[in-house]
C-alpha cells in the first residue's frame, strides 16, 4: 500500500529531503554515480547505519537507484533517478541563499 502524500507541496518536498544527510547525499550524487564508501567520506560525519537508512529511504522514495555487483568484496553503487536530479534547482537555490547569508 502506497503512503499518502501530504496535500501541501512544501510538506511533500520536506518529507522527501528533510533530513540533513539526504540533502548532502543528493548534492554528492548530482556529480554522478558513487559507491557507498565514497558517499560516506564525502557526506561527512555520518555513521554507516544512518547513511544506509537514508539511502534505503531515498531508494524507496524513488530518488536514487542502488546497483549491487556480484563481486567479492561486494560493490554497491548509487545513482540519482530522474526524480532525484529534478531536485537540482532546489539545491542550487540553497547554495545561492547560503552564499548570500554568509556574506
Amino acid at each position: 500500500m502506497e503512503k499518502a502524500l501530504p496535500v501541501c507541496p512544501v510538506e511533500t518536498t520536506l518529507m522527501l529531503i528533510s533530513d540533513r544527510w539526504k540533502v548532502l547525499i543528493i548534492r554528492d550524487l548530482l556529480e554522478g554515480t558513487k559507491r557507498f564508501g565514497e558517499l560516506k567520506r564525502s557526506v561527512g560525519n555520518v555513521s554507516q547505519k544512518v547513511l544506509t537508512a537514508n539511502l534505503r529511504s531515498m531508494e524507496a522514495s524513488g530518488l536514487l537507484t542502488r546497483k549491487v555487483y556480484a563481486e567479492v568484496p561486494p560493490r554497491v553503487e548509487y545513482t540519482l533517478t530522474e526524480t532525484g536530479y529534478s531536485l537540482k534547482p532546489i539545491l542550487d537555490a540553497m547554495v545561492a541563499w547560503g552564499v548570500e547569508y554568509k556574506a
